[in-house]
């Protein structure tokens, strides 16, 4: 039985957030909180498993309150966000602080909205949750010179994908391969947290367009929503941004992505699969490795959910396991002129 404790300012959400988990037996609403003060309450004397949080409440705002929760008992937190720019950048500053997932409240355009919940709030209650980073070492990292190849990298994650991305991301060059993410978000989010990412990185990164070009230095982030992020070309690498259906539940899909990169990559292909629940990017990674590329995946112990990478490592898709902080030096090993390590 998972145990939640839901914290938001409208009673209307609240009885939504509710009646999305009430078919599920594995759930327990255990209470509600209308402002941080009541949860802080709450959770001394209820305990929950998992808090879904508001944003923008009365007494003190979420991301604060968050950081207070995170510095002194933390816990695993979904934040329950509205579909604007100012929702989709306070939510990614939470899940820096070390939510585990986010979600979109529901509107008329998407009023099925809830539905992912009870998955969501699953892969959270079993997070490890862990303490915020420290961008310094990665800064100092990114500041050395590299000498670029012909690799082509693809790096797909899920739920705890923010701080994995980021401790990544900090740590390329300017110059870095050039390199395709597909991490599972709302389509609001993800253009707020492609600007996120060109803010802490030395190379550009940018929510990718249909036709944008692959080069040294560019980072291209699948847009969330109905698109799946691909790439084609033969002497010109391009992405490819078009409709489809959900693969593995998921649009974007990393299965997606890892698949165009081992036809049109293939042996300069470097596959690097992060946390995450499911199995999404497993058969993707492997045929990247089957096409002659390299590929990474996150360990057990670093990962937020060990989901995604342990399928793929059951898979055989895995060349080497690496803690988060390796991962990207070992993409810069594998990406050298020469091309080997």
């Amino acid at each position: 039985m998972i145990r939640v404790l839901i914290v938001d300012d409208s009673a209307t959400m609240r009885r939504l957030i509710a009646a999305s988990l009430a078919a599920h037996p594995d759930f327990e609403v255990v209470g509600e909180a209308a402002d941080p003060l009541q949860a802080r309450e709450a959770i001394k004397a209820l305990n929950p498993d998992v808090i879904t949080l508001d944003v923008e409440m009365p007494n003190m705002n979420g991301l604060d309150f968050l950081e207070r929760l995170m510095r002194l008992r933390p816990m695993p937190v979904v934040m329950v966000s509205t579909l604007t720019t100012r929702g989709a950048e306070v939510t990614l500053a939470a899940l820096e602080l070390g939510a585990v997932d986010c979600i979109a409240k529901p509107t008329a355009a998407t009023p099925r909205a809830f539905d992912v919940l009870p998955d969501k709030l699953r892969a959270a209650a079993q997070a490890k949750v862990r303490p915020m980073r420290n961008p310094a070492s990665a800064a100092a990292e990114a500041a050395g010179s590299f000498d670029p190849g012909d690799r082509v990298v693809a790096i797909g994650s899920s739920t705890g994908g923010v701080e994995a991305l980021l401790a990544i991301i900090e740590r390329l060059p300017a110059n870095c391969p050039p390199t395709v993410i597909t991490q599972h978000m709302p389509a609001t989010f993800t253009k707020s947290f492609a600007e996120r990412l060109n803010r802490a990185c030395a190379a550009e990164v940018r929510e990718a367009s249909d036709g944008d070009l692959l080069a040294p230095g560019k980072v291209f982030l699948a847009p969330g929503g109905e698109n799946h992020l691909e790439i084609d070309g033969v002497n010109h690498l391009r992405c490819r941004v078009a409709p489809g259906p959900p693969v593995n539940g998921h649009c974007p899909s990393v299965d997606r992505l890892f698949e165009s990169v081992a036809r049109t990559a293939k042996a300069r292909a470097v596959g690097v699969i992060l946390t995450g629940m499911g199995r999404d990017g497993a058969k993707g990674l492997l045929a990247i490795r089957e096409a002659g590329g390299r590929t990474l995946g996150q360990n057990e112990s670093t990962c937020v959910v060990y989901g995604m990478p342990k399928a793929a490592f059951e898979l055989g898709a895995v060349e080497r396991q690496l803690p988060l902080e390796k991962i990207a030096g070992a993409i810069l090993q594998h990406s050298i002129r020469e091309g080997v390590s």
